[in-house]
């Protein structure tokens, strides 16, 4: 059975940082392309940033370009999501997904989420 497991999340100042991983079991992740994805309360699901099996090509929404990075380490079987510059609407739970579109809208296998909370 495929298990995505997030870690990293947790309460954050306006202006800090979090580093989001996800470790993934049974499925060797360089296999393919990986996704984050967030919910806000009462919001739908939005996919946040994805990275090619490669890593050569990497997908940002307009809203983290410039705060968030996406990086994976294939020998550690792990995706991670550099967050600075955090804001209160970037409060949400995010999930990390495998495989993913090329669109970063979808995702096959997903984790059960780790809760980032911004607020001062």
């Amino acid at each position: 059975q495929v298990q995505l497991v997030e870690s990293g999340g947790g309460l954050v100042q306006p202006g800090g940082s979090l580093r989001l991983s996800c470790a993934a079991s049974v499925i060797t992740l360089d296999y393919y392309a990986i996704g984050w994805f967030r919910q806000a309360p009462g919001k739908e699901r939005e996919g946040v940033s994805c990275i090619s099996r490669s890593g050569g090509s990497t997908y940002y929404t307009d809203s983290v370009k410039g705060r968030f990075t996406i990086s994976r380490d294939n020998a550690k079987n792990t995706v991670y999501l550099q967050m600075n510059s955090l804001k209160p609407e970037d409060t949400a739970v995010y999930y990390c997904a495998a495989p993913v579109n090329e669109a970063c809208s979808k995702g096959d296998y997903w984790g059960k989420g780790t809760l980032v909370t911004v607020s001062s």
